[in-house]
């Protein structure tokens, strides 16, 4: 693996991991804005605006973008989070300048009022669907419960009011504020010839204009407040608890997300064997996020309205347990084993370096080799998670749950 890096005049970064062994490659645009950026007025307009890059360009109408992909063979997509914007593809290797090209072009986009207009008819019916689906739903709800008014509480989605009083000219602003070169990162993994992509790249967004684009950072603890709702159509308690935890930027974040495994893996994990196996709950799971300035650790679990008492019973004792006895030797072996095991299967293709990537850049500005994070994981201590345990209790959580009346 050889890295790259170069820096435009306007602060885009380019970014690059050359594998000359692949036999495909990969490119992405990292957009450090997300809904924590948004107004209560905006809410939804950076997962809006995603949708809207594919509307096209003044170049290009919505039926060349798709063609252009297409053609090459891309698997190509988008996604929004509470942080980031990112847009990319996989391609094979002769294809890579093309579609560097195409998504260079789209960064810019028409944004015509009467895309804007046909989308928002999308975008509510997304909101819709998501409501739908009581597993989202939840844990929607309850990021905001646990935020409680800091900015990684608005919703990704939006709400129908703010997305239905949203206006083209608010999404302009936000884009131009936003899409600034100095807040982006361009990424590239695989095999690929790292000057050519340069001298695609350099002209056309050497243009593109700086802007202030800063981000209020600040830790939460979470609100742990504790709320549930009654829906009539569900058969089944969705229950979501969150709390705080460790940062992107926490070099602890390697042992969270162990303590996350240990705790709350689809198998062999604490959860699993007290509530899946016991068929307490259908489905019970827990993982750590780490963001920007701040994180948390989060649970999900579905179970019929009999157990929801026996259920957080059990949760709570799992939790009490943590604080009290720790955790085994054995169960820090196999929750590492399986972090290696997914960070090196992902990491084999480069669609999942540039995941990894251009992640470590937005936040940390830093490269980090497979092998840098491999070592991290390895090198986290029995010690390291019950000092996380000691300081997060992840037992101390905010609670939203969703289930049928009466």
């Amino acid at each position: 693996m050889e890295f790259k890096k170069k820096e435009l005049a306007n602060g885009l970064c380019l970014i690059g991991e050359i594998n000359k062994s692949a036999k495909s490659a990969a490119v992405g645009f990292f957009v450090k804005t997300g809904s924590r950026d948004e107004t209560e007025q905006i809410n939804g307009v950076s997962h809006y605006l995603e949708h809207m890059l594919f509307k096209g360009t003044e170049k290009l109408s919505a039926l060349e973008v798709n063609k252009a992909f297409d053609r090459t063979g891309a698997q190509f997509n988008a996604c929004t989070s509470e942080e980031n914007t990112v847009f990319y593809a996989a391609v094979l290797p002769e294809y890579l300048v093309e579609v560097t090209k195409l998504w260079i072009e789209l960064m810019r986009p028409a944004l015509r009022n009467e895309d804007f207009n046909i989308e928002k008819s999308v975008i509510k019916e997304e909101i819709a669907m998501y409501k739908d689906l009581p597993s989202f739903d939840v844990m929607d709800r309850c990021r905001r419960l646990h935020f409680d008014g800091h900015p990684c509480g608005n919703s990704v989605l939006g709400s129908e009011k703010s997305v239905g009083n949203l206006t083209a000219e608010q999404m302009r602003d936000y884009f131009a504020r936003r899409y600034a070169p100095n807040n982006m990162v361009l990424a590239c993994a695989g095999n690929f010839d790292w000057d050519q992509i340069c001298s695609v790249v350099e002209v056309p967004c050497g243009r593109w204009q700086q802007q202030v684009a800063t981000r209020k950072l600040e830790d939460c603890g979470g609100s742990k407040k504790k709320e549930r709702i009654e829906k009539s159509n569900l058969a089944r308690e969705h229950i979501c608890l969150m709390s705080a935890g460790v940062s992107a930027q926490d070099p602890r974040r390697f042992a969270a997300s162990l303590l996350g495994i240990i705790v709350g893996d689809d198998v062999g994990s604490r959860f699993f064997w007290e509530l899946v196996d016991k068929a307490l709950a259908e489905a019970a799971a827990m993982q750590s996020v780490a963001m920007d300035g701040t994180g948390t650790f989060y649970s999900y679990i579905r179970c019929g309205s009999e157990n929801v008492c026996k259920v957080l019973d059990t949760v709570r004792n799992i939790f009490d347990s943590l604080s009290k006895d720790g955790i085994t030797e054995d169960e820090l072996r196999k929750a590492k084993n399986k972090i290696l095991s997914a960070l090196v299967i992902k990491n084999e293709l480069p669609m999942g370096r540039l995941v990894d990537l251009g992640s470590n850049w937005i936040y940390l500005e830093q490269y980090r080799t497979v092998e840098d994070d491999i070592s991290a994981v390895k090198a986290v201590t029995i010690d390291d998670i019950h000092s996380l345990i000691e300081q997060f209790n992840p037992g101390d959580f905010t609670q939203l749950s969703i289930g049928p009346a009466g």
